[in-house]
């Protein structure tokens, strides 16, 4: 296991000169707070071509061509901050080591500008969910929260909003990697699953950065750690400050007797009102009420917001139903864990599956025979995705959604369900993982209307 490291001492953060290396969401919006602050910003970005002077200077920077020596660029500046999901065999990663010059995350700018308290959500699957729910719990309390970070604004941004009284931000690990002084009121990690293999360097690495979440627990605040994931249990703090989340009755918030249930037999709801109660469901509405509780949501609002919540579009989201048989779209799910944990609520299934896999090890899907009726596999990762099967359940392969749809519908009958969760990217098909669920959405309800 690789540590962490220890959290480093807070202290002014001095940016006269600071390189900002990618300019999508989160680059844009840190060059606007750097250039608001005084700093003097250079910017770069391998894929911008000839649009990348002209957006530098519509931000405020200077533009500089992706050099092909990092370490001659990067050395006269105070610091870099790299976007998020820059692959970390990025030859600046080794430069900044070589010349010295600091790597800053996003999460340090906003701890160094704002201290108004934060809650932190990381983990492999469910952030947003949880992140959504959190918010949602803490304005049914009256508190004025807003998610930040991984979401549409980035939290070097959203704190410009004066009026906000506690920030939910939303963590990838890759927001995560370079935080040294990141201190929220509550860090929560949800869980943990090989992921971004595409980005880390190695596993090792994607779990450290993950435990980041909890660097500054000594500096005080609550951790909140998924008791049923044993990687995340290896990393939570000892002591009365960490609080665990789980289905199994041992844990400090957990399910028992239809309930979910809190520290010292606290009732907070029955399971049969969440509007869907799958076991990730139940387990992020248990991380959702230990989180908003400690960033300040009162009971009554954690309960209404249970009550109201809706699952988050692509996300085992029910499209329609004819014939007997439900067919759901879960194209968020683009690792094998996303996609076993949305098939462990389904009796019989016929999975739609596949896409561009990100260096993970699909074979672990074989685990879901016992609840598939079907496979089809899809995209570049078909014939990965029937290796995992072989022998276990029967698999067909398609050579678009189109065919995907209708080779699923052939499949199924009375009382299954068809659930697109592709435990793999988009990027062979779509551009992402909402236009794939889209495109699975407007060819299922088409086929529905036809046979209505």
């Amino acid at each position: 296991m690789t540590d962490p490291g220890p959290a480093a001492p807070i202290a002014p953060i001095v940016l006269d000169r600071a390189l900002v290396v990618g300019l999508g969401v989160m680059g844009r919006a840190v060059v606007r707070a750097l250039v608001k602050r005084g700093s003097a910003v250079t910017a770069t970005d391998d894929g911008l071509g000839a649009a990348g002077p002209r957006l530098a200077a519509e931000l405020g920077a200077t533009w500089v061509e992706p050099p092909a020596d990092w370490a001659a660029l990067i050395a006269s500046f105070d610091a870099v901050i790299p976007s998020p999901g820059i692959p970390e065999r990025h030859p600046l990663f080794a430069a900044a080591r070589q010349t010295g010059v600091p790597i800053r995350s996003e999460l340090d700018l906003a701890a160094a500008w704002d201290h108004r308290p934060i809650a932190t959500i990381t983990g492999t699957n469910g952030k947003t969910t949880v992140t959504t729910l959190v918010t949602e719990m803490l304005l049914a309390s009256g508190v004025a929260a807003v998610p930040a970070g991984n979401v549409d604004v980035p939290l070097v941004e959203a704190i410009d909003d004066p009026a906000t009284e506690v920030f939910v931000v939303e963590a990838s690990s890759f927001r995560l990697t370079f935080a040294t002084r990141h201190q929220p009121v509550v860090g929560t990690w949800l869980n943990f699953a090989p992921d971004h293999l595409d980005v880390h360097l190695d596993l090792a690495g994607y779990e450290a950065a993950k435990a980041r979440v909890w660097a500054n627990h000594e500096r005080g605040g609550l951790a909140i750690a998924n008791a049923d994931d044993p990687v995340v249990m290896r990393w939570a703090p000892p002591g009365e400050r960490t609080q665990t989340f789980g289905l199994d009755h041992a844990a400090d918030w957990h399910v028992a007797d239809g309930w979910l249930r809190g520290p010292g037999g606290l009732d907070v709801l029955p399971t049969d009102e969440l509007t869907r109660a799958l076991p990730h469901d139940r387990s992020n509405a248990l991380a959702a009420a230990a989180t908003a509780l400690a960033a300040g949501a009162s009971l009554d609002g954690i309960r209404t917001a249970l009550r109201a919540f809706r699952s988050l579009p692509h996300r085992v989201e029910l499209v329609g139903e004819a014939g007997g048989v439900r067919w759901y779209d879960d194209s968020k799910a683009t690792a094998p864990h996303a996609t076993m944990a949305a098939l462990a609520g389904f009796d019989s299934a016929v999975l739609i599956a596949g896409g561009r896999n990100k260096g993970l090890d699909l074979t672990e899907l074989g685990g879901l025979a016992p609840h598939l009726r079907a496979v089809v596999a899809i995209g570049e990762a078909a014939a990965d995705v029937e290796a995992a099967f072989a022998g276990r359940t029967p698999t067909v392969t398609a050579s678009t959604m189109e065919e995907a749809v209708a080779l699923a519908a052939g499949l199924a009958q009375p009382g299954d369900d068809v659930v697109l969760s592709p435990a793999c990217a988009s990027f062979d098909w779509y551009p992402g993982y909402a236009v794939r669920g889209d495109h699975f959405q407007q060819l299922v309800r088409t086929r529905l209307e036809a046979v209505a």
